[in-house]
Parts: structure tokens; sequence; C-alpha cells
């Protein structure tokens, strides 16, 4: 079940980015329209993508895991994030909004199993799903776990991962007043949802910067985030109202409660062994509870998709799968 993995090795480099072969706007309801693409090969195993965030939104680099000849690969942007509309919104926008939206462009696409593949809130998301749809999924690849629980939130925004970084923890603090920093998370909430937008960008580029500076493995801990401010208005604000609202996961909804419903869905679990947003507790005691997984804890990275040695191992998995299974 557990294997330690070492630095990248340059047989699992990324594979070229191909191009769109699909990409749709579809009317999911509520005033939403979500944003899904389709690359690779049409004939191939199909492989749903799910994006970190809430609000981080698919990119063309998520596409360069995966063979080109094999895989059918679909990226989603989850609501109000990416290229899906309206933009930063949070109406109508909880989690089993987006697994009802997954499900839709599952049947849309005539698709009936696919591999799930998420990392940090995406690994939350496709879990969820898992549990819900079970005999949709033909194996989860996860990275960097989020179980999407209290404990996880305290770490990361009630100064736990900020013992490793005090300097950015500081700065990202002196944004609220002293009387208010018990809660990071319901503070920022006042300010990303405030209805002045310019005042929304400034406190939305200084959540997405505390969250940027750790991710990396070879993080130099840059206090300032160079994204756009309507990116960083729209990652802010759905991460808040996710973190806000537990993730409108109510006790029984609770994913380690639940791991009964994957006794037949095997999975891999990629973790780096630094990981300081999602640390390896959560890894670990998901990969207990769930016999079909096997962890693969990465010696020497950190949080991001992009650390050499998570690259690897993640390339590595999706070119063994196939082998693996017989597909």
């Amino acid at each position: 079940m557990y294997k330690s993995v070492g630095q990248m090795n340059a047989a699992q480099s990324l594979y070229p980015s191909s191009e769109p072969f699909d990409q749709r706007l579809i009317d999911v309801g509520d005033g939403h329209q979500v944003y899904f693409e389709q690359c690779g090969n049409p004939d191939g195993i199909p492989v749903v993508i799910c994006h970190g965030g809430p609000g981080g939104g698919c990119s063309p680099a998520m596409r360069r895991y995966f063979d080109p000849e094999v895989y059918r690969v679909i990226l989603f942007d989850q609501r109000g994030c990416g290229r899906s509309t309206p933009h930063a919104s949070v109406e109508y926008n909880t989690t089993w909004h987006l697994l009802a939206d997954m499900e839709r462009i599952r049947t849309l696409l005539g698709i009936e199993m696919w591999l799930v593949f998420g990392g940090s809130w995406g690994a939350t998301l496709a879990l969820i799903y898992a549990q819900k749809h079970p005999t949709r999924v033909l194996h989860l690849v996860l990275r960097g776990v989020f179980l999407m629980t209290q404990r996880e939130l305290d770490w990361f925004y009630g100064g736990g991962a900020g013992h490793f970084w005090p300097e950015l923890w500081e700065r990202f603090q002196a944004m609220i007043p002293v009387e208010e920093r018990d809660d990071l998370i319901r503070a920022y909430h006042a300010r990303l949802f405030s209805g002045n937008q310019s005042e929304e960008i400034r406190y939305a580029r200084a959540w997405s910067a505390w969250e940027t500076a750790l991710a990396s493995i070879d993080s130099r801990g840059s206090s300032s985030y160079g994204g756009s401010g309507a990116y960083a208005r729209a990652f802010a604000r759905l991460e808040n109202h996710y973190f806000t609202n537990a993730g409108f996961l109510d006790a029984g909804q609770q994913i380690l409660s639940n791991m009964d419903r994957l006794k037949s869905v095997s999975g891999t679990i990629v973790q780096g062994r630094y990981d300081l947003i999602c640390p390896p507790r959560s890894a670990y005691e998901l990969s207990q509870l769930w016999k079909k997984s096997e962890l693969r804890m990465v010696s020497k990275a950190g949080h991001a998709m992009s650390d050499p040695g998570i690259t690897a191992e993640l390339v590595r998995t999706m070119d063994m799968l196939p082998l693996r299974f017989g597909w």
C-alpha cells in the first residue's frame, strides 16, 4: 500500500499539450454555464480532471499528464471560475451542484465510466463524486489530498503552516485587525464579499498569495500575487465560500466516514512529503481506510502539481494504469 518515491526520472516527463477537439459552454441551470473541453484520443480511455481551489479553473498544462494517444481527457471549469459564467459567483455553487455538473457532462458525452483525476480540492471533489457514483469510476488518481475537515482548515488558516513561514503568515494576518484574527476565514469573507470590487481584489490577492507562496517545495516565499485581479477574486471568493460552509458537507457526509462506499473502487494517491498546504496526515488516514488504494509518498515534494517528483509520479501512474488494468 505504501511506497516511497524519489526524484523525477527523465522517462516520466510531461507530454506535449494537445489541442482540444471539442470545447463547449453548457447551461447547467441556476443561471450558470459551465465550460468543458476534450483533448487527446476521442476513442481513448476517458479521464475527467477535477481542478483545485475551489476556484482554480483548468489550464492547458493539465493536459500534459496524459498520453494523448491513450487518453480522452475531459477538463471542466467548475462553477464561477475559469471560462464558466457568471465569474466569481457563489450563488447556486456548492459541492452538490458540482457533482451534478460532472454527471451532466458524463451523460452528455455518452461515457459509461471514467477515470477521475484530482488534486487538492480536486481530490476532495473526486472522492465525494466517487462515493456518490461509485459505479461510474474506473479508478481514482488523487494528488495532495484535502478532506475538507476543520483540522485541515485550522492548520492552514489558524497558524499551523505559519510556523514554517512566519514572515508570510504575519503579512497574511496583517491585512486583518487584531480583534478579528481569531477567525481569518470569517474576517476575509467579510472583505471578499464587501460589494466593493477594488477592496475584494485587494484581499483576494492577499488570500491567493498566502497559498501560492507555500505550494512548491522550491518556494522562495514571495508574498505578492502576480496573477490577474479577476482570477484572484474568483479563486479567493470561491475558496472562502466553500471553507466558510465546510464544503457543504454535514456530519454524515464526511469523506472518511463513508469509505465503505469505495470498497469496489481502486485508487492511487500521490502525496508530497513536505506538503504545507495539505499535510500528508490526510493522505495517510485515507489510505488506511481504503483497501483498494496505493499511497505513493514523494520524498522531496510539496503541494504543487508542478513539483518535479509529483509530476514524475503522476505521469508514471497514468502511463502504467492501462497496463495494470488491461484497458
